[in-house]
């Protein structure tokens, strides 16, 4: 279990590092769920270990997805346009940050928040199940997905415009 996990977690950090340098507008095209995709409706624990079915907004109104770590600069970077997309759209919009878990304890992300409300609601996917399901290429990768669970976009990267990528969900 542990060589398990410190397997993946050494895969994803690999995976980070490689993605560094891309641009936003060209990781959109390297991986992840291609747009026009369904978002994969999947159970993800909260902090405290509870299951979170997606399903309870994926496919019902338009969602953005953020994998996110506390120690991703660009995640960090992401914060100002994901209080944009708050501001703008209000309760149009579901918001939920999927942290990674790697190198990351429930501790220090309970700490993290404390100190930056990221204004998403917090998952913690322990078991890789999310990174997996969307493809994801490293964190500060966004997913957003319109009322009928269609992926509209999807980008990595510190300066991503969220706003207009939210407006292609919500209509």
């Amino acid at each position: 279990m542990v060589l398990m996990r410190w397997v993946r977690s050494a895969a994803f950090a690999v995976l980070v590092g490689a993605g560094a340098g891309i641009s936003p507008l060209a990781a959109q095209f390297d991986s992840g769920l291609p747009v026009g995709s369904k978002a994969p409706v999947l159970v993800i624990n909260d902090l405290d270990g509870k299951p979170v079915d997606l399903g309870a907004w994926l496919g019902k109104t338009p969602v953005l997805i953020e994998f996110w770590a506390t120690w991703c600069s660009s995640c960090k970077a992401l914060l100002p346009e994901l209080a944009r997309v708050r501001k703008t759209f209000g309760d149009k919009v579901t918001l939920i940050g999927i942290n990674v878990t790697v190198n990351e304890s429930r501790e220090r992300v309970r700490r993290y928040l404390q100190a930056v409300d990221p204004g998403f609601l917090v998952l913690y996917d322990e078991t890789g199940a999310s990174t997996r399901a969307y493809d994801v290429p490293g964190t500060s990768h966004v997913v957003v997905v319109d009322a009928s669970g269609t992926v509209v976009y999807t980008g990595t990267g510190g300066d991503q415009d969220l706003v207009a990528a939210v407006r292609k969900a919500v209509r």
